[in-house]
């Protein structure tokens, strides 16, 4: 075969033309099942664009003239279940909350309802354990230290209205002064001296001795003469192995010096319209918190 004859296969189909190393390609032409395949799903992807939501636009996609929505079925889906649990949530919203550990099936529906509520609110602070993060100032809320009190319906009061916040004018609120701007270096470090030893942790005596007065003088108003805390104050108790910030020396002269001022959002939607908590799900969220092991 001299060099200008088109080279064929046995179909009569010649090369494409192009050689790679000497190694030539036949031009046999793509199967027909298949090039019908691929036109099928042009028309289909054609129809499909025309039928339902596919081009993004600036602010939405193209809506398709079939009017289809999975944002729409998800919205009936969750009325449809709202629905189905209108009576029940209206019971939970209008329980005595004190009574309903008692009633087994409004409690379990409560604190089934109170777990997913908790995920979706809380668990971004006090963990998906609800074991709080110390060092954040999240507090644990599976042991029996309540800086407020620990009933199902101060759980729901403080869960509604929050604390030391400005939404709600009913917040829980306390603010302990930053004593740095009070007392000495030297005054600072006795109270912290004093602090550990009436919580049971190493200490220098000497600072302590020193620091008691000081406490006395400036602390008690607050966290009472043993330094056991008020809970109708919000101070905490300082006798216990249990801190809210850490108890450490390095950080108890942080908190003596600057004090802390966390804050926790009022969840009722009266303050939060829109994504607020409604009364029935305030109550599960308190009955979900109640129940893990730290509520009184």
């Amino acid at each position: 075969m001299s060099e200008n004859e088109e080279k064929t296969n046995e179909q009569g189909f010649g090369t494409t033309g192009h050689s790679w190393d000497g190694i030539e390609e036949w031009n046999n032409p793509l199967p027909r099942w298949w090039l019908w395949t691929f036109y099928v799903t042009i028309l289909w992807g054609v129809i499909y664009t025309i039928a339902y939501p596919a081009w993004p636009l600036v602010n939405k996609a193209t809506e398709g003239v079939l009017g289809f929505s999975t944002r729409a079925n998800v919205a009936e889906d969750i009325a449809a279940v709202e629905t189905a649990n209108a009576s029940i949530m209206e019971a939970l919203a209008n329980v005595e909350l004190a009574s309903l550990p008692g009633n087994t099936d409004l409690h379990g529906f409560a604190v089934n309802a109170g777990a997913a509520i908790f995920r979706a609110n809380c668990s971004q602070c006090h963990g998906a354990g609800a074991a709080g993060v110390q060092a954040s100032g999240y507090p644990n809320l599976l042991d029996d230290a309540w800086l407020w009190g620990g009933t199902i319906d101060e759980i729901a009061y403080t869960v509604a209205h929050g604390i030391r916040n400005e939404q709600s004018p009913d917040a829980r609120w306390s603010e302990m002064p930053a004593f740095g701007e009070i007392l000495s270096d030297e005054e600072i470090a006795q109270v912290v001296a004093y602090v550990r030893s009436i919580s049971g942790q190493e200490h220098d005596a000497g600072l302590a001795s020193a620091g008691e007065t000081l406490f006395a003088d400036n602390c008690t108003s607050c966290h009472g003469d043993d330094g056991a805390g008020m809970r109708d104050l919000g101070a905490p108790n300082l006798t216990d192995a249990i801190w809210l910030y850490g108890g450490s020396e390095a950080t108890l002269t942080e908190t003596v010096t600057y004090s802390r001022f966390g804050v926790m959002p009022a969840w009722s939607e009266e303050y939060r319209p829109g994504s607020g908590l409604s009364q029935a799900e305030v109550n599960a969220v308190a009955a979900y918190v109640h129940q893990l092991g730290g509520g009184e």
